[in-house]
């Protein structure tokens, strides 16, 4: 075949070098497409690499039903995704880069080092050794006149005409790791409907007293469950942990319910949880342990010899308890195991974990492009949906990544090859 008649080598943008990005990349170089990434920071999967500092839990191996219940309202939109690429596809994957897995007593996956950094560099190597090309301090501006991608670099302004794009710029939090939100305008601006952006997998402010911040600021409350009624009238229950904080509160305990706990502080101003400082005990017993002569001692060492409470946890009392409750046995004992905490706001949505809200679901076709902007995908955090943290986030970034990728290929094969753009 003579050089005339060779099929044009299709090229395609993905804009955002994190796990979707670079998943939607990897597909498309398995495709036999030019990739070229562009991310705005000085190297790709900088939050992909703070997420796995303390073990980077990447996914979960709990049953499918409950694992698809952690997406909520977006459940139906998750579900082909990880029909496609879930749990198992991404552990098997995960394999391919020489990087084993194990399931911690949780339920929850790591690799075996438990670290993120092997992972991604045995993926970009891959990729690099496929043809992938990155190009760091890339910063997305939008579309120019005539349709060509402009981006902000350190030498100027530059102008990339591709094939297909994949928009993977993740949500709003951790601006300075690369996810600031600054695309929302930008595609605002083309019709695409986004949902605002707002704190998801957060913490939430109480409003301590100066002296009780002082004390016990990054002190953990371990071993308490949480209860918390939906303004739908269902009750959440969970044990587990979180930290006090300056302001209030933050944790895996308090992530759970974080959705929930911002949606009721939207609508009523406040949210109201409890929680049961002795789990393991039955209120009878507290009262009557509490009730018992305490002689000269005081009601704290009181508190600390009949039911192992001090600490954080006997602060906590001392700070919400009416002085008058405290010295009342049933009502102290009442309060050790069900202990009111008003919440009264979110943490800003640079401090959160994750995002909700996003470009929606119905602004894309079942392949992740854009209705009103064909030839543009969008994948990972910057779409509309939202999951506490335990690697349910990292699977659906990877398995909305996959899915825009084998979408843009799709496309391509339906449309005519144009000229060469490399």
């Amino acid at each position: 075949m003579n050089a005339s008649n060779t099929p044009p080598v299709r090229l395609v943008a993905v804009v955002g070098g994190g796990p979707a990005g670079l998943m939607a990349a990897e597909v498309l170089m398995q495709g036999g497409v030019a990739v070229d990434v562009y991310d705005a920071m000085p190297s790709v999967g900088r939050k992909f690499l703070m997420a796995g500092k303390g073990g980077m839990n990447i996914t979960h191996a709990e049953p499918a039903e409950r694992f698809l219940s952690r997406y909520g309202a977006r459940g139906a939109q998750i579900q082909p995704l990880l029909e496609t690429f879930g749990p198992d596809a991404l552990r098997q994957w995960i394999h391919t880069l020489g990087i084993d897995t194990f399931v911690g007593s949780s339920g929850r996956v790591f690799p075996t080092d438990m670290k993120a950094a092997p992972l991604l560099r045995a993926w970009l190597h891959r990729l690099r050794a496929g043809g992938v090309h990155f190009h760091v301090r890339h910063r997305w501006q939008g579309w120019d006149e005539q349709d060509a991608l402009r981006f902000s670099t350190p030498t100027g302004e530059r102008c990339i005409t591709a094939d297909a794009v994949v928009l993977a710029l993740g949500g709003g939090s951790w601006a300075r790791l690369g996810s600031d939100g600054a695309w929302v305008p930008l595609l605002a601006q083309r019709g695409i409907a986004v949902a605002a952006l707002r704190p998801a997998n957060c913490g939430f402010d109480v409003g301590w007293s100066a002296h009780f911040a002082t004390r016990f600021a990054g002190h953990p409350l371990k071993s308490v469950v949480l209860s918390f009624t939906d303004r739908a009238g269902v009750r959440h229950r969970k044990q587990g942990e979180f930290i006090v904080t300056a302001s209030g509160v933050e944790g895996s305990l308090i992530y759970a319910f974080s959705a929930a706990l911002r949606d009721e502080i939207a609508a009523s101003g406040s949210a109201l949880i409890h929680l049961d400082l002795l789990p393991g005990k039955v209120l009878p017993f507290v009262i009557d342990e509490v009730a018992r002569p305490r002689g000269s001692r005081s009601q704290s060492s009181h508190l600390q010899s009949r039911l192992g409470i001090k600490g954080v946890k006997a602060g906590l009392l001392r700070e919400l308890l009416p002085a008058q409750d405290y010295v009342q046995p049933a009502r102290l004992g009442a309060a050790i195991k069900a202990l009111p905490v008003r919440l009264v706001a979110p943490r800003p949505l640079d401090e959160a974990i994750s995002t909700a809200g996003g470009v929606g679901f119905e602004a894309l076709d079942a392949q992740l492009m854009l209705r009103a902007l064909p030839s543009v995908f969008c994948a990972g955090e910057m779409l509309d949906w939202e999951a506490p943290t335990g690697g349910y986030l990292l699977t659906a970034c990877f398995a909305s990544g996959r899915a825009a990728g084998i979408g843009v290929l799709s496309w391509l094969k339906s449309t005519h090859p144009p000229d060469t753009r490399r």
